[in-house]
């Protein structure tokens, strides 16, 4: 992964040629070619979106790699709930090892399915979402249908949605990374973007996600926003607690400071990771990356181990994503504290709320 970002944070204004890149670029164009015929088909009506009986939301983005959707689809879960709505959650269920049309996760009261499963997105939504059903398959026409005739929903959330076309919603909640929003302006597999940056004009709203890490103010997106009407909300994701591995027992952020800390992460920004570390006054004393969403093998887990005694370190510390995909291993999440990130709509919730609920046809 590591090639990968080194190749995603080019943007070419180095002019070195590279035969890798060039190559890459070539693939990009088909791609591109494919992804406007697609789109074009969409928004011609010749491929038709299925329009289900209550309202949807999409949570998505236009790159690949962490934005924060799993934060802001679980802050979005909480506030419709406060409003007396009956949401329920629809994701692809991306690494699940599970092939069924339709996999409940959690009913709402008990988890039903494995992180292995589930996938670990899903996994941690529903360690996260009392009271709401949460559903994996990779149709959310069926899905949906589901968690409407089942689960008596009336709005579903889809989370990673902003490119599955087949399903309409009624709000598309697109969010963009404040430090680099588009990435490095190219296509996959050349560049991070998943589609044409003209493809924002389907966007009911922007979410520009950890500006609380960067002091950017991006102005492609100002003027992609101002051209098309589209309101701005800005987020941060804020550290709440580390919670021990197995949820015994959590530490205040208060009680991190000073710690030596034997840090891992397989998410798709660790650096990120490392970052909120360090604004907490913890000593990260050792350091692992792997790639996002890895299933960790128990070799790794002996390594790791291995470093905080080496290091003499006082905890060992990783994402709470990361944790779903530990499930297995009840010794070593035992050990371990996970780092709960929570969505922050800054400065104040309300405006995005309103604007939410405005389009839902109810006042907050």
């Amino acid at each position: 992964m590591d090639n990968w970002q080194r190749i995603w944070n080019d943007d070419g204004s180095n002019n070195r040629y590279s035969p890798t890149k060039t190559l890459l670029y070539a693939f990009s164009l088909l791609y591109r070619l494919i992804i406007h015929l697609r789109n074009w088909l969409y928004d011609h009506n010749i491929f038709r979106e299925v329009k289900l009986p209550c309202p949807v939301i999409s949570v998505g983005n236009i790159t690949v790699g962490g934005t924060g959707k799993t934060p802001c689809v679980i802050w979005l879960a909480r506030m419709l709930r406060e409003q007396g709505f009956k949401p329920a959650v629809l994701s692809r269920g991306y690494g699940s090892i599970n092939s069924s049309p339709v996999n409940i996760v959690s009913d709402g009261n008990h988890i039903l399915a494995s992180s292995a499963g589930a996938g670990d997105e899903p996994y941690l939504m529903a360690r996260s979402l009392q009271g709401i059903p949460i559903i994996t398959g990779p149709q959310r026409i069926l899905t949906g249908k589901t968690a409407i005739n089942s689960f008596g929903a009336d709005v579903l959330i889809c989370d990673d949605a902003f490119q599955h076309r087949q399903i309409f919603r009624d709000i598309n909640l697109v969010l963009l990374d404040s430090e680099k929003p588009l990435g490095n302006g190219q296509m996959l597999p050349r560049g991070s973007l998943r589609e044409p940056i003209t493809a924002l004009s389907r966007a009911s709203a922007f979410i520009l996600t950890r500006t609380n890490e960067s002091a950017k103010t991006n102005v492609a997106i100002a003027k992609l926003a101002a051209a098309g009407n589209t309101p701005v909300f800005k987020s941060a994701h804020r550290p709440v607690a580390a919670i021990k591995g197995d949820y015994s027992r959590q530490l205040s952020l208060a009680d991190l400071q000073g710690k030596k800390v034997c840090a891992f992460a397989g998410i798709a920004q660790p650096e990120s990771f490392k970052k909120t570390l360090l604004s907490l006054g913890v000593q990260v004393i050792s350091w692992d990356i792997f790639p996002d969403h890895h299933r960790y093998c128990l070799q790794e887990l002996k390594n790791v181990r291995h470093n905080m005694s080496k290091n003499n370190a006082d905890i060992i510390m990783t994402t709470e994503k990361d944790g779903m995909r530990l499930q297995e291993f009840t010794e070593f999440l035992n050990e371990i504290y996970l780092l709960r990130i929570e969505l922050e709509i800054v400065p104040d919730e309300n405006s995005l709320k309103n604007f939410l609920l405005g389009k839902l046809g109810k006042t907050g």
